[in-house]
């Protein structure tokens, strides 16, 4: 991979065109247009600050295993393999999750559009099975190897830009009435049953941050990337840049051209963003406009699969994963992950399932991504404020900046681990509740117990290498190369 298809990994999952877009109803439900786009803003300039502290150690560390090979580098040497346990399964939560968030989203814009052109209806059902056909769709593309993904991704580039200035310029062209730039910035809308407007903006700023979510990408693919240990950071930081003032234009341009509030929440497709499409351009562009965010929400998905697989890949390379011997082993002819790709694919499937009885479930989803992938973000982060000068820099890094940089993103990321497991609507049901908690719990127990059980004697240990049955194994672990 070149720089520029390295950046295109990172920018094509963080996505703007898919994260907006398929959280904007839920963006405009908690807070509204003040909480969207001042929330865009602040959320941008943070992850900026977590971003950054993230480049300067994958310049140290340019490897597929990523953050948890980081932890490991970094941590005390009696705790290093713990370090590098729990980050790597944080990463893999995330990263699962993320790719369910995306491809869900696909699924979600992929059925009002079907519904407008051939009236198929928008049920929980019908986008399930939509849900499920482009993971396949997604994981059939990363079987074919790293070229044609790196080539699609450079693509993508072009396609997010592009696509945000078409439709942002027929937003603003088009339509004979728009809202006020008043409105835009200051309108407060909450329709979650809380009464605290600082509890609703706080969790408002979820649709923001899940979008900012999948530049570690950059990080996964740097085996793969031509000087990796300078290409890497720039993608992270460049990625996160540009999604910043692109995400702006793109979230202005909608609000800006809104119809009927009230109308666009209440849609017959579900979703707010085709209404106002609808109601701003007729019933013809704005299908032509849907298409342009589906097609950049399949490039997302496909991008976020490939970043995953390499994830899962490297993490059962080092044994820690059930089954590592089937998810690390290399298709012969494509030389590519595939086991890991299907694995990844499978994952984000069965989290989406419970959109099938709980009208919550996107949001919660996006929770868990973006809960597990900040966690996992920070944990290298704050091992290298602990090294001071004993870090070892590469020749991508921040200075004397390091420790502002890295204080500011672990406490930003210690306050969204919280907010994104509170509750997000009133009066909490079942088909209300945020099981974001309980994924993650769950997730935390089993790898907890597994590592006080088994995995802390073998994990990351060169005199021990252990394989998922828990037998000797001759190989030498990824993490150990």
């Amino acid at each position: 991979m070149s720089g520029r298809a390295n950046f295109g990994v990172s920018f094509t999952i963080i996505s703007i065109l898919s994260g907006c877009m398929t959280l904007y109803g839920y963006g405009m439900n908690t807070g509204g247009p003040a909480v969207i786009m001042w929330g865009w803003l602040f959320v941008g300039v943070m992850t900026l600050f977590v971003g950054l502290a993230m480049a300067e150690v994958c310049s140290s560390y340019p490897t597929s295993a990523g953050l948890y090979f980081w932890a490991h580098q970094m941590a005390p040497e009696r705790s290093r393999a713990a370090w590098a346990w729990f980050t790597g399964w944080f990463n893999t939560l995330g990263q699962i999750a993320v790719t369910a968030g995306i491809d869900f989203g696909a699924a979600t814009f992929l059925n009002a559009l079907l519904d407008l052109q051939f009236g198929f209806e928008a049920t929980p059902e019908h986008t399930i099975i939509l849900f499920g056909c482009i993971l396949a769709l997604h994981g059939a593309l990363n079987t074919f190897g790293v070229r044609i993904v790196a080539f699609l991704n450079e693509v993508s580039i072009w396609w997010h830009v592009l696509g945000v200035v078409v439709i942002c310029g027929a937003l603003a062209i088009v339509p004979d009435h728009h809202r006020s730039t008043g409105f835009v910035l200051g309108e407060f809308v909450n329709n979650t049953g809380f009464s605290s407007s600082i509890y609703v903006v706080a969790i408002g700023l979820l649709m923001a941050q899940y979008t900012f979510t999948g530049y570690d990408a950059s990080a996964h693919m740097t085996e793969e990337t031509i000087d990796a240990a300078t290409a890497g950071p720039k993608g992270i930081v460049r990625s996160i840049l540009v999604s910043l003032v692109a995400g702006f234009v793109l979230l202005f341009g909608f609000t800006y051209a809104i119809q009927s509030y009230s109308g666009a929440l209440d849609s017959d497709t579900g979703v707010p963003p085709a209404q106002i499409l609808m109601d701003a351009l007729g019933t013809t562009a704005s299908k032509w406009m849907l298409l342009v965010i589906i097609v950049a929400q399949l490039f997302c998905g496909m991008a976020s699969v490939t970043a995953n697989s390499r994830m899962i890949y490297a993490f059962s390379r080092d044994g820690a994963l059930p089954f590592s011997r089937t998810w690390h082993k290399l298709n012969p002819t494509t030389r590519t992950p595939t086991n890991a790709v299907w694995l990844a694919t499978l994952g984000a499937f069965a989290l989406g399932l419970p959109y099938l009885w709980n009208n919550t479930a996107y949001a919660a989803v996006t929770s868990i991504a973006t809960i597990g992938l900040y966690i996992a973000y920070v944990i290298p982060t704050f091992l290298r404020l602990r090294q001071g000068d004993r870090f070892e820099r590469g020749p991508w890094h921040l200075g004397s900046w390091s420790t502002i940089v890295g204080t500011i993103a672990i406490a930003w990321v210690m306050v969204i681990t919280v907010l994104f497991m509170l509750p997000q609507s009133s009066p909490i049901t079942r088909d209300t509740f945020n099981y974001a908690p309980i994924a993650v719990g769950v997730v935390v127990a089993f790898c907890g117990t597994w590592w006080l059980a088994s995995a802390r004697k073998w994990f990351l240990k060169p005199d021990r290498p252990r394989d998922d049955s828990g037998a000797s194994v001759p190989e030498r672990h990824g993490a150990q190369r």
